[in-house]
């Protein structure tokens, strides 16, 4: 099975091909540009450098939610623009599901935490949990908290709750730091720099379990799953007295 994923949810914006269990490419940019100048410039590099026919995609992977509402929406629109041209299924993939899917295998507790302003995060609590005995390992993402928006504090407590150490990655990582070394009661460390951010290869990854278990969806029918209002939506419904 052929996937193009595309991960514009936060600050990275990321690009990969993924065919069976190879990854043909991925394209990841981190830097001071909209990712509207950025996506379809390197969703055609990796056309161009693996001669990618594009008919011959199975489905398309997005990071679907939450995230930055304005990412979001860039990535969305690509994602379904490209279904509908070539008729083919879209795979929503949880946002900070596909952020923790990087970390596979780990037998330690798994916390994205994106910055979601207000002292808010996104984030949700993650395990791998080993299938079977044989040999090489099979794991599966285990949520133990889905993902959400919520204080940090919220998801500290639920940190330590399960007493067990935690990896953190995300965006809200340099952000939270000082919040996390303060609050947290059990032995913590943080991803890397190559796996902290986003990562489509993982999105695309992650997809394909996904698509097996049936989760997908027509491109017709896809939509942006942001958990929770907007700023001008807050503002207006504050402005109204309904919030």
């Amino acid at each position: 099975m052929k996937i193009l994923a595309i991960d514009s949810s936060g600050l990275t914006v990321s690009a990969a091909v993924l065919e069976d269990d190879l990854l043909t490419a991925e394209y990841t940019v981190n830097y001071k540009k909209t990712h509207s100048q950025t996506l379809m410039p390197m969703l055609d590099a990796i056309r161009d450098v693996t001669e990618l026919d594009l008919s011959t995609i199975d489905a398309i992977a997005v990071a679907a939610g939450p995230g930055s509402f304005t990412g979001l929406r860039i990535g969305s629109a690509t994602a379904k623009g490209l279904g509908l041209a070539l008729q083919r299924p879209i795979i929503p993939v949880p946002t900070i599901d596909g952020l923790a899917y990087q970390m596979y295998g780990t037998d330690k507790l798994v916390c994205p935490i994106l910055d979601a302003r207000r002292n808010q995060v996104y984030t949700g609590l993650y395990e791998f949990v080993r299938k079977g005995t044989d040999s090489p390992a099979v794991y599966t993402l285990h949520a133990l908290q889905a993902q959400c928006a919520a204080p940090i504090e919220e998801i500290v407590r639920s940190c330590n709750m399960h007493g067990r150490e935690v990896m953190f990655l995300g965006d809200g990582v340099p952000v939270f730091a000082e919040i996390l070394a303060s609050l947290l009661q059990v032995p913590y460390c943080f991803a890397p720099a190559h796996r902290r951010m986003q990562s489509a290869a993982a999105v695309a990854v992650y997809a394909g379990v996904l698509y097996r278990q049936g989760n997908y969806e027509s491109a017709r029918d896809h939509k942006p799953q942001y958990l929770r209002l907007s700023q001008a939506e807050r503002e207006r419904l504050e402005k109204e007295g309904e919030l």
